[in-house]
């Protein structure tokens, strides 16, 4: 259903910072200091940053995937009624790996205008900074906490000839090296860590060396996991970033 043009209000959905809180754009800040109301996936996660703008007295209400559904028509009624409502994440763009999804899908059943400003991404940061293959690329989200599924993501991944970006908990990225190395030990593999916080660091190598560098280093912090089948012609690249 198209927007209605008789309603007044909107959703606009604000992608925040990945680490560093200077990364947030003119336009971000703008809305929501114009906002009527702020719906957060933590309203404590988010508080940090919008202090830290001068942004002050906005009403704060929980949007995360366990009240989203439920939220999501009282946010679109309340657009509908006049209000600008933004929405944000803890970090990056709402909707990838974090709530959107559904309020979006409202908006365009019900006809309520929305925008999606551009900003911060952790997929497209780590990409490029992966020096893998970016003309065409895939993006899995969270790899499953059941090994037999995320073997499954990874085979597949390896098959498709593109590059494949991953999020993983420095838990499991172990047991998912070993995994990518029982696949593929050849397979030119990223794992970028801290995205655009002060510790940031990309390891770049095969599977196999990366695998033997976490198991000597303690993996620690946020992290992206990007992977690229090896080509025969190719030499894999060597030593960590």
């Amino acid at each position: 259903m198209d927007p209605s043009p008789e309603i007044a209000g909107r959703i606009v959905l604000v992608p925040t910072p990945i680490g560093n809180l200077g990364d947030i754009t003119l336009r971000a800040l703008e809305i929501l200091r114009a906002a009527d109301r702020i719906a957060c996936e933590d309203t404590r996660h988010s508080a940090p940053l919008l202090a830290r703008h001068g942004i002050s007295g906005k009403p704060l209400v929980a949007l995360h995937e366990h009240n989203e559904a439920r939220r999501a028509p009282e946010l679109i009624a309340a657009a509908r009624a006049g209000e600008t409502i933004a929405v944000i994440s803890d970090a990056g763009m709402p909707g990838i790996s974090d709530p959107g999804y559904r309020l979006v899908q409202g908006c365009i059943e019900t006809g309520t205008p929305f925008e999606v400003l551009p900003g911060p991404s952790a997929v497209i940061t780590a990409l490029i900074g992966s020096g893998l293959p970016c003309h065409a690329f895939r993006f899995g989200g969270f790899l499953s906490v059941k090994s037999g599924k995320r073997r499954s993501a990874l085979a597949a991944a390896l098959e498709s000839g593109e590059t494949a970006i991953f999020f993983e908990s420095p838990h499991r990225i172990l047991s998912t090296l070993e995994i990518l190395a029982g696949l593929n030990p050849a397979a030119r593999t990223c794992v970028a860590r801290e995205l655009t916080k002060k510790f940031e660091t990309y390891h770049r190598g095969t599977a196999a060396e990366l695998l033997g560098y976490f198991q000597a280093h303690p993996p620690k912090g946020e992290m992206v996991l990007l992977v690229h089948a090896a080509e025969a012609r190719e030499t894999p690249t060597s030593g960590g970033g």
